[in-house]
Order: C-alpha cells, then sequence, then structure tokens
C-alpha cells in the first residue's frame, strides 16, 4: 500500500490508430454511450464513468490515450446527462445509475469476451463505481477511482436534513451550483466546460444531490465489500469531494492491492488538469500491470 505517486514506466508504446463507435441501449431509460477502441487486439476493457452534471465526450483524451495503450474504452452517460434520456442531471437513482453502468460493462464484455475488466470512475462516477462493486461480488480485474466524494464538503446541517424531503416532493427542484472554477487550475478547462452545451450549468436537482448524500453513507457502512485491486486518485486541493474520501477507503477497503496516489496541488478533475499527462501515465501503467498479470 502506497500514498506516493507511482512510476509510469509500466506503459507500453502506443497503437497507432484507434477508432470510436457510439450507440445506445436501454437501461433505465435510453441510455447513450461511446467508445475508443484499439484496432488491434484489446488487452482488456475500461468502462468510463463520468462525474455530475457532466458527460462521456468530455473523457476524450482518456479514452484515446487508454486505447493508445491497447484498452477498449467504453463509456455510458449517465440518465439525465449528454445525450441519454431523463430530466436534466437527474440521475433517477443510484441504484438504476449503477445497473447502467453494469449493463454497459455487459455490453463491452460481449464485443471483447478475451481480456480483463475494469471499472474507471470519476467524482459521482467513482461514487457509483463504489455503490456497484459494493452492492454484490462483481467480476472485475481492478478498479480505478478519481476524486471518490465519500466526504462531501457541500450543504449545511439542514440542507442535508431537507435533502430526502426534497428529493421525494421536487425532485427535480435546483438546490445547488457547481464552482467551474473548482474542476481544474487551467483556465481553458474551465472555459471549455462553461461552454460546453451538453455541460449542465444549472442548479443541481435535488434527486440527484440526495441521492448522493445517502449513496455516500451506504457505501461507507460497506466498504469492507470492497476487494478488487484498487487504484485511488486524488488531488490535495479538491474543493468539491474532499481528500478525506481517499483516506476513508485507504482504511476501510478490504482489497489486498490497494493503491492510493494523492497529487500535491491539483483540483478535483486530475484528468484535467497541466499535469494529466503524468496522471494518465500512472493510470495506464497501473492498468497494464494488472491486465497482463491477470
Amino acid at each position: 500500500m502506497t500514498t506516493e505517486p507511482t512510476p509510469s514506466d509500466l506503459e507500453p508504446p502506443t497503437t497507432s490508430t484507434i477508432h470510436t463507435e457510439t450507440g445506445e441501449f436501454d437501461g433505465t431509460g435510453r441510455v447513450a454511450w461511446r467508445a475508443w477502441l484499439p484496432d488491434s487486439s484489446a488487452q482488456g476493457v475500461v468502462v468510463l464513468v463520468h462525474g455530475i452534471a457532466e458527460h462521456s465526450g468530455r473523457y476524450d483524451h482518456v479514452g484515446q490515450r487508454l486505447a493508445a495503450a491497447g484498452f477498449a474504452v467504453y463509456a455510458l452517460d449517465h440518465i439525465g446527462h449528454g445525450k441519454s434520456g431523463g430530466s436534466k442531471a437527474n440521475i433517477g437513482s443510484m441504484a438504476d445509475a449503477a445497473d447502467n453502468v453494469a449493463a454497459m460493462l455487459e455490453i463491452a464484455s460481449r464485443e471483447h469476451p478475451d481480456g480483463p475488466r475494469f471499472l474507471l470512475g470519476h467524482s459521482m462516477g467513482s461514487l457509483i463505481v463504489l455503490y456497484l462493486a459494493t452492492r454484490a461480488p462483481i467480476d472485475v480485474a481492478g478498479i480505478v477511482l478519481s476524486a471518490p466524494p465519500l466526504d462531501i464538503p457541500v450543504g449545511n446541517p439542514v440542507q442535508r436534513l431537507l435533502a430526502p424531503v426534497l428529493s421525494r416532493l421536487t425532485p427535480n427542484l435546483g438546490v445547488l451550483k457547481l464552482d467551474s472554477t473548482m474542476i481544474s487550475r487551467d483556465p481553458a478547462v474551465i472555459a471549455a466546460y462553461d461552454n460546453d452545451p451538453l455541460v449542465y450549468r444549472g442548479m443541481l436537482p435535488a434527486r440527484t444531490g440526495a441521492e448522493m448524500l445517502e449513496a455516500t453513507t451506504t457505501v461507507k457502512g460497506r466498504l469492507a465489500q470492497l476487494t478488487a485491486p484498487l487504484l485511488v486518485l486524488h488531488g490535495t486541493a479538491d474543493t468539491i469531494a474532499a481528500p478525506s474520501s481517499s483516506d476513508l477507503i485507504e482504511r476501510g477497503a478490504r482489497s489486498k492491492d490497494l493503491t492510493v496516489i494523492r497529487y500535491e496541488g491539483l483540483y478535483h478533475e486530475v484528468f484535467n488538469e497541466p499535469e494529466q499527462d503524468k496522471v494518465l501515465g500512472d493510470v495506464v501503467g497501473w492498468l497494464t500491470e494488472h491486465a497482463t498479470g491477470h
């Protein structure tokens, strides 16, 4: 177990050609997805799970990097997000969101049946992955969590108390808006986020907020069920998902293969920070090690 950045020298030479695919499936609504695929045989499958109010297209550089290293990468848009159906930024329920990730994993596995399977989640996507992986045993070779939000430093006690009530009575009522300046130290990333038509920049709905708060309690109570190999990434200057969230996972998970990398001074979206090349190198190195050793 380590809390220091790991070297990226396990990353193999990149492949020359990548192609992309898009599609839809019927989950708990109409779910849109996209994929980044190497032309050669994939050494593994990665299902990428995005965060709140955004969409899978913001991870094009992540998908390209992983596909160049030989991984077949699939990413869905959550219900209420991106090109999927549903009310804006309303995931419906955490259980439904987890079911859709599981369905995406099965679709990807059917296309690439021979390689090991991985889940990679960011922020709310990490919480969904944790919810899925601790709900019942899941057959994956490893899980990567970026900025897992088990400790969310927003909302006062009254707002948290009212969250379940508002979720039931007015599920689409806006209750909170994310501060885009806190996602990255790169002004170009912030500008792209604010001007992306598929990023929801309104007040986040009560239902999604309540589902996330309830899920943090649920997941913290069953972290001992987390036994798969884990790579946890967190910027120490993350003000959206407190870095203490990764401390909780480090202490509570029962995985015998657990690496936590804390990036000094990085904000919430470690894949979109100026140091992203190093971060993605760490991810590719870890995935490659666990794919070849599977």
